[in-house]
């Protein structure tokens, strides 16, 4: 089940007292008020010097062009050189630091793209095994899917096991042989010859028919009137 945000609320601004929120807020509102002053530097081509201790007494820092001559400029209240040399040497600094603050920007767009492009694949990731809920895991299946997968492999085995019976029936079954008799003696009809049967005087009927006794055999012709009576002379016409 999809657990639904609240969406964007106002943070109420108060100490947090979870100690595991605490730290990971410092931690995402550090990197982004560094984020900021780089952006600032590029921009405008300010120095800025940043000091941060976390709530574990740690300490982190971010300067332009670094922390120490910025807090000494601030404590002193000395203004930069005015020397050519100096004035070269802070520029190309400068540049240096304008060119890695830019990469460092590029980067940090690139990670957010990938992370935005890492929640849209999460969110089609489960939108497709939401579609295809029989794919993923048993762990991760509920009650009425789980029911619904036994019915459904119950039936799936119930058609196998048919399946495997009628081909087993097919297999077994031992082969049949038939014998042509003749259309005069049997209209056509083939009758299956028995292989297991060695006796083929029993097969004989089935093979051979006797002839019609001599009672039931139609009587000769009889001659033609000129053949009647035949003294050995005959006539011819002429």
């Amino acid at each position: 089940m999809t657990r639904k945000s609240k969406g964007r609320q106002k943070v109420e601004m108060v100490k947090m007292p979870n100690e595991s929120n605490l730290q990971v807020t410092f931690s995402k509102r550090r990197s982004g008020l560094f984020k900021k002053a780089s952006e600032l530097c590029t921009l405008c081509g300010a120095e800025i010097a940043i000091v941060v201790f976390s709530p574990g007494k740690k300490v982190f820092s971010f300067g332009h062009p670094c922390v120490e001559s910025v807090i000494d400029r601030f404590i002193t209240r000395n203004p930069p050189p005015t020397s050519g040399t100096m004035q070269l040497i802070e520029a190309h600094r400068n540049a240096g630091v304008r060119d890695l603050n830019m990469q460092l920007t590029q980067v940090l767009n690139q990670l957010e793209a990938e992370k935005k492009r890492g929640e849209e694949l999460t969110q089609m990731r489960k939108a497709s095994q939401r579609q295809c809920w029989w794919q993923a895991p048993i762990e991760e299946l509920n009650q009425p899917q789980l029911e619904h997968l036994k019915v459904s492999l119950e039936e799936l085995k119930k058609n196998v096991g048919k399946q495997a019976e009628k081909l087993m029936i097919q297999s077994s079954a031992p082969p049949q042989y038939f014998l042509g008799s003749s259309s005069t003696g049997n209209g056509g009809i083939h009758r299956p010859f028995d292989l297991k049967n060695t006796d083929f005087s029993s097969n004989m009927p089935n093979m051979m028919h006797p002839p019609p006794p001599s009672n039931m055999m139609p009587p000769p012709p009889p001659p033609p009137p000129h053949q009647r009576y035949n003294t050995g002379f005959s006539r011819g016409f002429y």
